[in-house]
């Protein structure tokens, strides 16, 4: 079962822009992405998808592997979808371009998934919040899953919400990590569904799934991570790299 990874990389992020080439320590934040991706032992290929000149050559330059796709695609997924629509693969994972300290392990626990279920047609990584500032920062996408470890919603809201003062003992809240794994054949059915209402109103494109009816299959994960959304982000992201040398 032949599996890819492939991040995609948009240039006019509202939040950043251009900022997939922010540097962190001297590289640019794509450069980073691409290491831990091709420091994963489930991927048999690493492959960024790219909607702009400036990052094809910025990528060619650090040798990576690299395609050009519309630049009107409405989510990560869709430019995914394009990419990869020629090639001879089963299984896809989507590593988002602005994660530059994704576990590989991380990665390769949401391919074997997959690879293990073939019932699964999607999967994706949460993690246990640990800081209330999180669970109330709408820009860490929080996520609710059932018995199984299927997800139930996901929303920028703190969710569950929490009617009484006191936390319900055993109760886990757990944010969303932007890693997603899809089989191909799943990925081309999903491109051409419409953007769901919850989609468009959350601004989170994995809800044009489940209001769909299908199911998201869930990781969870220990492992840290620095999701970069705005300019503060990209600080916490310069002071962690050096930190972590």
């Amino acid at each position: 079962m032949k599996t890819i990874g492939v991040i995609p990389a948009r240039f006019a992020s509202t939040r950043f822009p251009a900022k997939v080439l922010a540097h962190i320590c001297g590289k640019p934040m794509i450069e980073h992405v691409y290491a831990k991706a091709k420091a994963c032992q489930q991927l048999d290929d690493v492959l960024i998808a790219c909607d702009h000149p400036d990052i094809f050559q910025v990528v060619q330059g650090f040798g990576g592997k690299v395609v050009m796709t519309d630049p009107n695609h409405p989510s990560g997924s869709d430019r995914i979808a394009e990419a990869v629509k020629d090639l001879d693969v089963d299984v896809i994972v989507n590593i988002q371009g602005d994660e530059p300290f994704i576990d590989p392990k991380t990665v390769d626990s949401l391919a074997v998934l997959l690879k293990n279920d073939p019932a699964c047609m999607m999967g994706t990584v949460i993690k246990e919040i640990s800081q209330e500032a999180d669970f109330l920062n709408p820009n860490v996408v929080k996520c609710v899953v059932d018995a199984l470890g299927y997800a139930l919603y996901f929303s920028r809201s703190p969710i569950p919400y929490n009617r009484n003062a006191k936390k319900p003992e055993g109760l886990k809240q757990y944010k969303h990590l932007g890693l997603y794994a899809y089989r191909k054949s799943f990925l081309l059915q999903y491109k051409d569904w419409p953007k769901s209402i919850l989609e468009m109103t959350e601004q989170l494109e994995q809800l044009r799934v489940l209001e769909k009816g299908y199911r998201i299959k869930t990781v969870v994960t220990t492992a840290e991570s620095i999701a970069v959304d705005t300019p503060e982000d990209l600080k916490k992201a310069e002071e962690w790299f050096a930190q972590s040398r």
